[in-house]
């Protein structure tokens, strides 16, 4: 059971890899090309910060949410811009949807959800919460959020190809010798699905900062230990390592903790109104 599960694991990451590698290459080229530019836009767009944020945090890749975390704790950007960017972060969940054949339905909808859940939370955020942190100046929080890195493309998608390709592989052998073990049924049973608490453990889950919650919530939602609702509200709330970046360049700790508890909640009430 163990091997077989083993090789079963090995055949589906092998078979994405080729997919995940073409499209990290165009991400990669993105980010090399156009995260500057980017983020400047994203420091100067004034009111209409979360709309902006909402639509570049749905890019494939966890980058924006770092530049977001340098850029708020330099008071460049609004809370509701901030929160916007964590929100609709899809970090490696729409390449895994993608090698999945006939998921494009699956994918519009979880893109336009957490766009709109982006957009809407961060807007409230912005009008609840007005206050206004001191403003460094935004070459310094580019250098700090890298994106005047010069490295080029090839290298780094490689590597986040073997990195996302080795969490893959991890987690769809013990996902396949779980299923022999207990069956879809029982995971789903453990995982609380269909009962309120779906939301709750998945939005936890969601804020490891790693992508490996995100991968870890997409491979169950696919095997149907996740209600959609409950995938929003896990994916929402995974905004990659944008939280561990905020939580190192911004102070006071206090405020961090603030905003963490407001993405977690955010997360979790968009899950459940989207059907837990």
């Amino acid at each position: 059971m163990i091997v077989d599960a083993f090789l079963d694991g090995v055949l589906d990451t092998l078979r994405t890899l080729p997919f995940l590698f073409a499209a990290f290459l165009v991400i990669e080229a993105m980010e090399h090309y156009s995260n500057q530019y980017s983020n400047r836009a994203l420091a100067r767009v004034g009111k209409a910060g979360p709309f902006l944020g909402a639509a570049l945090g749905c890019i494939p890749q966890c980058g924006f949410s770092v530049a977001a975390a340098n850029l708020y704790s330099g008071g460049l950007i609004t809370l509701g811009t901030l929160l916007a960017v964590f929100l609709s972060t899809s970090d490696e969940a729409v390449l895994i949807l993608l090698a999945h054949p006939g998921s494009g339905r699956v994918i519009g909808s979880l893109l336009l959800w957490k766009v709109v859940i982006g957009m809407g939370m961060g807007w409230l955020a912005d009008l609840l919460f007005r206050g206004k942190k001191e403003e460094k100046h935004i070459e310094e929080m580019c250098k700090s959020c890298g994106c005047s890195d010069t490295s080029g493309v090839f290298r780094p998608a490689l590597l986040h190809t073997v990195r996302l390709g080795a969490y893959l592989l991890i987690f769809t052998f013990f996902l396949n010798l779980a299923l022999e073990l207990v069956g879809i049924r029982q995971l789903s049973r453990l995982l609380g699905k269909d009962t309120l608490f779906q939301p709750f453990l998945a939005a936890l889950l969601g804020l490891i900062p790693n992508c490996a919650s995100s991968v870890l919530i997409t491979e169950l939602y696919l095997a149907g230990g996740l209600g959609f609702g409950s995938a929003i509200a896990g994916l929402c709330a995974g905004a990659g390592v944008g939280v561990a970046v905020l939580f190192r360049s911004n102070r006071p700790m206090r405020e961090n903790w603030r905003i963490l508890a407001l993405l977690y909640g955010s997360a979790v009430v968009s899950g459940m109104l989207l059907g837990g």
